[in-house]
């Protein structure tokens, strides 16, 4: 069983800290572009044959910035094409608090739709402008509760630590009225400043105030302590849930296991494969209607970059690396294959090595960039 991730590439607004592809929506070829997202489907699909889904994430840009008749189209094809059945466990979609009407959701909900993801962000009004967010923290409890009176029981909240102007006060009046929100999942990223985006600009010119580096790490401590606090347990260097409300379709990501990426800018790993789409809408749909698939490019994954992508991604969760399913996998057991690399990280304390698996201490979250790079051209 595999997942698909479905990209819509518009935003009604751009935030300063997005660098993912997206586009303003007005004067957008929306109608050209869901129908060249139908046609890669099937092009795909009769491709690879048809897949028995185990997880749908439809992300952005901002899915819920369609049109009602937009969304309802886009719901309408993926069900035709893509022909989700009992074996699909999880139905994703990331919504905006300011344009998730109530329309909007029921059309959601009719197509299946299990779980929603909030872009929330902060609950601090004056720091959701600075980072160019539109909507304003009463918008966030009105989504919420419509969201719950339509009948959505798995909800996720994503909320960002190390922002401008940022003070731990900030934070924990924001984890707070998240978590009085009794969200099933959490997921809480520190900032981090990409190129071709505003704030990279900012920095350049040396005007974006970040939080000190010290200050970024007493802030991630807050929040897995006030997670742990409230049995929202993390499962993920950045990700924490009620148990059992795990997100399954991330959970595909971070074991390295295959998915097909629909979409201007979408990413695919499928039969060893990884693909990368092209990014300019116009350019994608031109691509589809000329050859049927839209990649920018193709890369056949050699065995030591799977084993490498299996370390640092499935080192991304609580649970680590499991010994044995790696041993089934690749034929080869982690402690042959990184000897040194296991001794040197657990003499500095920054992963656990047992019999069964590998995973980071409290010390190596704080470290994970260090932690995985250890294992980059090792192999």
């Amino acid at each position: 069983m595999k997942s698909a991730y479905i990209h819509i590439p518009f935003c009604e607004h751009i935030c300063h800290y997005c660098d993912f592809n997206k586009y303003f929506i007005q004067s957008q070829p929306v109608g050209e572009y869901l129908n060249a997202l139908e046609q890669e489907m099937i092009n795909t699909i009769a491709k690879t044959g048809q897949p028995d889904l185990k997880t749908i994430f439809i992300g952005g840009g901002t899915p819920t910035s369609l049109s009602e008749e937009q969304l309802k189209k886009l719901m309408d094809t993926i069900i035709r094409v893509l022909k989700p059945s009992s074996a699909l466990s999880e139905f994703a979609v990331e919504a905006n608090p300011d344009d998730l009407s109530a329309g909007k959701l029921k059309i959601l909900k009719e197509a299946g739709v299990n779980r929603l993801s909030f872009g929330v962000q902060t609950f601090e009004d004056d720091l959701l402008e600075k980072i160019g967010r539109v909507h304003k923290q009463k918008d966030v409890f009105a989504s919420f509760e419509r969201a719950r009176e339509i009948g959505f029981d798995n909800i996720s909240l994503d909320l960002m630590f190390g922002l401008p102007g940022q003070t731990l006060k900030h934070l924990d009046h924001s984890l707070n009225t998240a978590l009085s929100l009794d969200a099933e999942h959490y997921s809480v990223y520190s900032l981090i400043v990409e190129p071709k985006t505003v704030f990279y600009n900012l920095m350049q010119k040396g005007r974006l105030h970040l939080p000190p580096q010290e200050q970024e790490a007493e802030m991630y401590e807050m929040v897995m302590s006030r997670m742990e606090a409230h049995g929202i347990h993390q499962y993920e260097i950045s990700n924490f849930a009620k148990a059992g409300m795990e997100s399954k379709h991330n959970l595909t990501y971070w074991s390295n296991e295959e998915y097909f990426g629909f979409g201007a800018g979408a990413h695919g790993y499928i039969s060893g494969t990884r693909t990368v789409n092209v990014g300019p809408v116009k350019h994608y749909i031109d691509l589809i209607a000329e050859k049927g698939f839209p990649y920018r490019d193709t890369h056949e994954v050699t065995i030591e970059e799977q084993i490498e992508e299996e370390m640092f991604l499935g080192l991304r969760k609580t649970a680590g690396v499991s010994k044995k399913r790696f041993a089934e996998k690749y034929g080869r057991s982690l402690d042959e294959l990184f000897p040194s690399v296991l001794k040197d990280l657990a003499e500095k304390g920054l992963i656990h090595n047992s019999e069964s698996a590998v995973c980071l201490t409290h010390q190596g979250k704080l470290l994970g960039n260090e932690v995985f790079g250890a294992f980059l051209g090792e192999l």
